[in-house]
């Protein structure tokens, strides 16, 4: 399997319209074109459904350098790769060949969990599934963030089961194709970042077979917990990454190259912008560390994964807001122009810290694990 033969012309795609799929806050229709010939759809899906059979270790790789090109691709890709992860755990009977659509690049995936009235708590819907007297299941529910909104072929989505009782909390979750009547988007994406990653809410109301559960009845939260978290949170760890690493770039080559002429020096011979240059560099280099501990963990379960889970996110997160702050501050006012990206890069680092499971949420996650409390 030769990586980067696959991710150079994704990467060159993106990298060529990221400028301008968020000027124009449309789809990145290019770079997901390039990434269905690519194969990378199926990048972490097991052989045997013609996926590439790679596991978290190259899958943050790859979402890494993606979000460094265009993070609203990036977002794409990893809500895809969460969603097909998670349909790979327990395949839905009425769709024998789900898995082998998303490995060829056939069918582009995505999560349609968060509601209004569960917010961050993805794990907790307001919608119920219902059974009707033919034995199809009835689910109607309005997602309020869908990546890939009206553009994927499949939405994972998740619901309060049919066959619990009023106060249960167990969840289901259902594959349901874009062409599914009572498929809609109910409005527009209009983001401070990621612009291109169609994230609008949907009105989900249609009848299924009950083949078309991924997995048994009530095991939705268990999916969630134990697939759709490990590998979204590792990918959106990632994005996170990928744009620190893309800002730290930005900032050093200008810092580098732009220079004082009544001094003589460029902005890096200034002691203070070194000191800056030096913290931003060391903070990526420090999250690089630990979103590689953590794939080589997720992909070797040991006694730190659980934590990894819950920590990678969060601290990714807080290292894209504070790398790319810091990359504002070195580039002063050519960073708000559009010519160094650095704007961009900041406005699209501004979503995974708000994103479920938010930023806060997993650090008290975190803070429960370790002193020994349950998490939920």
């Amino acid at each position: 399997m030769d990586l980067e033969a696959r991710c150079e012309p994704v990467l060159e795609t993106a990298r060529t319209y990221a400028a301008d799929v968020d000027a124009a806050a449309r789809f990145p229709t290019e770079a997901v074109e390039a990434l269905r010939a690519s194969g990378l759809l199926g990048l972490t899906l097991p052989t045997e459904v013609c996926g590439l059979g790679a596991g978290p270790v190259e899958f943050s790789q790859v979402t890494a350098r993606l979000a460094a090109a265009c993070g609203s691709t990036a977002m794409i890709y990893l809500m895809h790769v969460s969603a097909a992860m998670t349909a790979a755990a327990a395949p839905p009977p009425s769709l024998p060949q789900v898995l082998t659509a998303m490995a060829s690049g056939r069918t582009l995936a995505t999560l349609a969990f968060s509601e209004s009235g569960s917010r961050s708590h993805f794990w907790a819907p307001a919608s119920r599934a219902t059974l009707d007297g033919d034995g199809q299941v009835r689910l109607a529910a309005e997602k309020s963030f869908v990546t890939s909104a009206g553009q994927a072929d499949l939405y994972v989505v998740c619901t309060l089961s049919a066959d619990a009782g009023t106060g249960d909390g167990a969840v289901d979750l259902y594959a349901v194709a874009a062409d599914t009547p009572g498929v809609a988007v109910a409005g527009a994406w209009r983001g401070m970042g990621l612009r291109g990653n169609a994230s609008a809410p949907m009105r989900i109301e249609v009848s299924l077979s009950e083949g078309h559960r991924i997995g048994k009845p009530g095991a939705g939260f268990e999916l969630m917990t134990g697939t759709v978290m490990p590998w979204f949170n590792l990918g959106n760890a990632a994005v996170s990454l990928g744009l620190a690493t893309a800002a730290c770039d930005a900032a050093i080559s200008h810092a580098s190259t732009a220079r004082l002429q009544h001094l003589g020096q460029t902005l890096a011979e200034l002691p203070t912008v070194r000191a800056r240059i030096a913290r931003m560099a060391l903070r990526r280099a420090v999250t690089e560390s630990y979103v590689r501990t953590a794939s080589a963990s997720i992909a070797a379960p040991d006694e730190q994964t659980a934590l990894h889970v819950l920590g990678v996110k969060a601290l990714a997160n807080d290292a894209a807001l504070e790398v790319t702050d810091e990359a504002m501050r070195i580039c002063g006012g050519a960073a708000f122009s559009a010519h160094l990206q650095v704007e961009r890069i900041f406005r699209d680092a501004r979503a995974g810290h708000v994103m479920a499971p938010t930023a806060d949420v997993l650090y008290d996650f975190y803070g429960k694990a370790v002193t020994g409390q349950p998490l939920f």
